[in-house]
């Protein structure tokens, strides 16, 4: 039990000089801690082993797979449907080009270039063809453009990518079965029963010290992730859709997000940011620095070539054209998620494995570096679809902040 102790207190520690770290630099907090996770996991590695961070520990991997699920959740959350509905040709335009323009072009480039097997290709494209829901929330909510038109549609755009990439991993690798129907039926009857639901059930046993509404959600999400995973599909998916189905009603409870962002940001997402950092293998780069180099430009410049195209057809100024491209640009859990996926079945080796990981991990790095410096649209971060009535308090009251 010490020795759990110890652990946290490593990884606690960890998170607590990213965020100083992200205050110092004015980068986002989740970008820091991918870069501590690096940068720990290479000092302790070389000073007591490459186990010690713990990264393989079960509830390590718990708390990380749950800020993975929350985070996702609560992206899904802020959604408005009427922006949604409102930006839905939009956001539908812009996230199937950033599927569609990577998983080709990426697919074309290791095939062709660097002559991996047709499999081992598709796969590649696949993972490299996402966009990181938990990166881009952790980015908008840093700055507050969670809550304006431009934010929701960007995130509503992930949402669509990201189906493109699950679907196309199964229809490539896992053929759709008996349980995968079963999964969609059944979900989407219990999404339609929550969303009725939940309305009535906080307003009947809602605002208690036992905060209910927490449990009642966590219920949901660990359960439908679980027969997510039972139908050979990942837990996070079935997170973000019950997000956008209770966006009319958990989203419009700003306490309850509130409460929710604190235990997720607090506690759940360090170790969900600073465990994919510490996945990267330096060595591998060393090895084959070219090939590292070929993927991470194939993946930013085929999202370019797809999404920033239809920005500009949407009317969107350059900066905020720029800015959505580069934030498409990013990857983390869906990409993480295909690639383990393809190691798991024997269609890719440790080593393409490897340079997938640390493309996807740096493509969560280096374009939104790159967007925050140059592209931030500044003029937006003081535009909010709607005052938030917590911030509103906290402002007003420093102390209690």
């Amino acid at each position: 039990m010490g020795d759990t102790y110890l652990l946290a207190a490593v990884w606690l520690s960890l998170a607590l000089i990213a965020a100083l770290i992200s205050i110092w630099l004015g980068i986002a907090t989740a970008l820091s801690e991918i870069l501590v996770g690096i940068i720990a996991q290479l000092i302790i590695a070389a000073a007591f082993g490459s186990e010690a961070l713990g990264a393989h520990t079960p509830w390590v991997q718990f708390l990380s797979g749950t800020g993975a699920i929350v985070l996702t959740f609560l992206a899904g959350a802020e959604l408005d449907p009427e922006v949604f509905r409102r930006k839905f040709s939009e956001a539908t335009a812009v996230g199937v080009a950033s599927f569609l323009a990577p998983f080709l072009g990426c697919t074309a480039v290791a095939y062709f270039v660097l002559h991996w097997t047709s499999a081992s290709s598709w796969l590649a494209g696949v993972a490299l063809s996402t966009t990181s829901v938990a990166v881009v929330y952790a980015v908008m909510l840093e700055f507050g453009l969670n809550k304006t038109d431009y934010g929701k549609t960007v995130l509503a755009a992930c949402f669509i990518t990201d189906l493109g990439t699950v679907l196309a991993l199964g229809f490539l690798f896992s053929p759709f079965g008996w349980k995968t129907g079963l999964f969609f039926v059944v979900s989407i009857l219990v999404l339609f029963a929550i969303r009725w639901l939940t309305p009535r059930f906080f307003r009947r046993y809602g605002n208690r010290p036992s905060e209910l509404e927490a449990k009642f959600l966590l219920l949901a999400l660990f359960g439908l992730g679980a027969f997510a995973i039972w139908a050979g599909s990942e837990a996070v998916l079935p997170a973000y859709v019950l997000g956008m189905a209770l966006a009319g009603t958990v989203g419009k409870d700003h306490v309850l997000i509130r409460r929710l962002r604190t235990v997720t940001f607090g506690l759940l997402t360090p170790f969900y940011f600073i465990r994919a950092g510490s996945f990267v293998l330096l060595p591998t780069l060393w090895a084959a620095p070219w090939a590292f180099l070929l993927f991470l430009g194939s993946k930013i410049g085929t999202k370019i070539i797809g999404v920033y195209p239809v920005t500009a057809w949407f009317k969107a100024p350059r900066g905020e054209a720029m800015y959505t491209t580069l934030l498409m640009s990013t990857g983390l859990t869906f990409g993480s998620i295909s690639a383990l996926f393809g190691l798991s079945h024997g269609i890719i080796n440790q080593s393409q494995y490897s340079l997938l990981i640390l493309t996807v991990i740096a493509s969560a790095v280096v374009p939104t570096l790159i967007a925050n410096a140059w592209y931030l649209p500044r003029h937006l971060m003081g535009e909010t679809a709607e005052p938030d009535p917590a911030a509103a308090a906290a402002a007003a009251n420093p102390r209690n902040s």
